[in-house]
């Protein structure tokens, strides 16, 4: 299954292809860190993506990364929607060197980020640390997920958000494990998604 979306405003133009492949992901966001993050995500979620990029990231790299966030996260919707007996839960502690992240997601069709992440300095060459918050919170309510990001231990900057992005990457193809189960994976009978 393929699924894409565009996004333009006076701020952005996004084209994000999402599929389920194992093809190596082509990620052209104009923010370097970005893509580095992205293609990790893309790896170890198991999600192929095509992403090209352009904004207005000589203001600086705000509006490219939320509206990221915002387009990955209805892809995210839209591949939840089609696909509809999953596991649901997913959870991963992530090593990264001397850094240890924690994600916990629940595809639960009720948007809430917890994201407890003091990272060691403010900026990764030129990206703004205060920047992964806000990707993370445009596709948690995007997505309808309720993810808990936890930094648990600090280290090299790069490290931290890695482990971060690892971490999510790995609970979210958890939770998205297709199961044998052909009954909602909740006791409610429904997830309005």
């Amino acid at each position: 299954m393929t699924l894409q979306l565009t996004r333009q405003t006076k701020e952005t133009h996004i084209d994000i292809t999402l599929s389920q492949s194992t093809e190596e992901s082509k990620i052209q966001t104009g923010i370097g860190f970005l893509d580095h993050m992205l293609t990790l995500f893309s790896f170890h979620s198991g999600l192929h993506l095509v992403i090209h990029v352009k904004g207005d990231t000589w203001v600086d790299d705000h509006h490219t990364t939320e509206d990221i966030g915002i387009v990955l996260g209805q892809l995210l919707l839209q591949l939840t929607q089609e696909q509809p007996y999953y596991s649901r839960y997913g959870q991963q502690y992530l090593p990264m060197d001397e850094t240890l992240a924690r994600a916990v997601v629940d595809i639960s069709g009720r948007p809430y980020l917890y994201f407890n992440a003091q990272f060691s300095k403010e900026k990764v060459g030129q990206f703004d640390t205060e920047l992964v918050e806000e990707f993370f919170r445009a596709l948690v309510i995007n997505a309808r997920l309720t993810v808990h990001i936890d930094l648990l231990h600090q280290g090299n900057t790069h490290h931290e958000i890695e482990a971060i992005f690892k971490a999510f990457a790995r609970a979210l193809k958890q939770a998205m494990m297709p199961t044998q189960d052909t009954r909602i994976p909740s006791s409610k009978g429904v997830i309005e998604l």
